[in-house]
């Protein structure tokens, strides 16, 4: 085998090939893990129409913007949206400090904050040629 014209020893080769192959396939990374951890306790506070647990897994911009634009308190405000209930994780991406969750029936954005993952828009589908459009979204 070789890399770069350089020939690899058959050990190093086979070595490296096992490196890939458990990396390959390991499950979520801990930055995953926690995005993914996030959006499972946001969601369970949709199904479970749990207002001050959602308002608590807001991102401060969001949950800002959602009292600015019906002006009244996050708790009464989240309630009157429209999130769909979802469950069954089926990608998470992270990129830095944001990260992006795809549910069954949403996709949920997030941003790291010291406190944890906190959600930053919520009630999301994807739009051909264009972003994505979102029922709660933050600036």
């Amino acid at each position: 085998m070789t890399w770069e014209g350089r020939r690899i020893p058959g050990w190093a080769a086979g070595a490296a090939a096992a490196v890939t192959l458990v990396t390959g396939c390991s499950s979520l990374t801990s930055r995953e893990d926690a995005a993914a951890a996030a959006a499972q306790r946001f969601e369970a506070a949709v199904q479970q129409q749990d207002n001050s647990a959602l308002c608590r897994a807001l991102a401060p911009g969001t949950r800002q913007e959602l009292e600015d634009n019906v002006k009244s308190s996050c708790e009464q405000a989240i309630g009157d949206s429209d999130l769909p209930p979802a469950s069954g994780i089926s990608r998470v991406d992270v990129y830095g400090q944001q990260a992006r969750v795809v549910l069954d029936q949403d996709t949920l954005f997030l941003s790291a904050f010291p406190e944890g993952w906190k959600i930053t828009a919520a009630g999301c589908r994807p739009e051909p040629r264009k972003p994505y459009r979102c029922e709660l979204k933050g600036s």
